[in-house]
């Protein structure tokens, strides 16, 4: 398993201190890349294996590859009909892919769908600043941790 791919994972993990068991996520984005539905290779795969692996469930939700992930990994996961859906009752938000609908989410419906205001950003799709200004424990990849 390519350690890039989950990094979200162990971000997601050192945060939880190693225990997600029984914890719920949800997980914006399945496609490889944004504007397709191609999921060859697609972090969201390996992020979703390593959190039921880890005694997590999971709510996806993406705008075009909900099916194909389906065909291939079928019920493991819960499949949200959009995004904030897929927020109800969640831990904390994963985002795995950079579609552009995630770019500038309603914040008030994550803060009310959302159990915390936890969101790990693996595309690194708000800027720092606005995320600290809105109260979010805030992880990207490869800029200041915000909390």
């Amino acid at each position: 398993m390519s350690v890039q791919k989950t990094i979200l994972v162990d971000k997601v993990l050192k945060y939880f201190k190693n225990d997600i068991k029984g914890k719920h996520f949800a997980l914006w984005g399945l496609a490889f890349k944004p504007e397709t539905d191609d999921i060859r290779e697609a972090p969201a795969l390996y992020i979703i294996d390593a959190l039921l692996a880890n005694g997590a469930t999971v709510t996806v939700f993406d705008p075009e590859a909900m099916s194909n992930v389906r065909n291939t990994i079928g019920d493991k996961v819960n499949y949200a009909k959009n995004q904030y859906e897929a927020l109800e009752n969640a831990d904390a938000l994963l985002i795995a892919t950079e579609w552009s609908v995630f770019r500038n989410p309603d914040f008030d419906k994550i803060e009310v769908a959302l159990k915390n205001k936890v969101v790990f950003d693996g595309r690194n799709l708000y800027d720092l600043q606005k995320m600290i200004d809105l109260g979010y424990y805030y992880n990207s990849i490869g800029r200041k941790l915000i909390d």
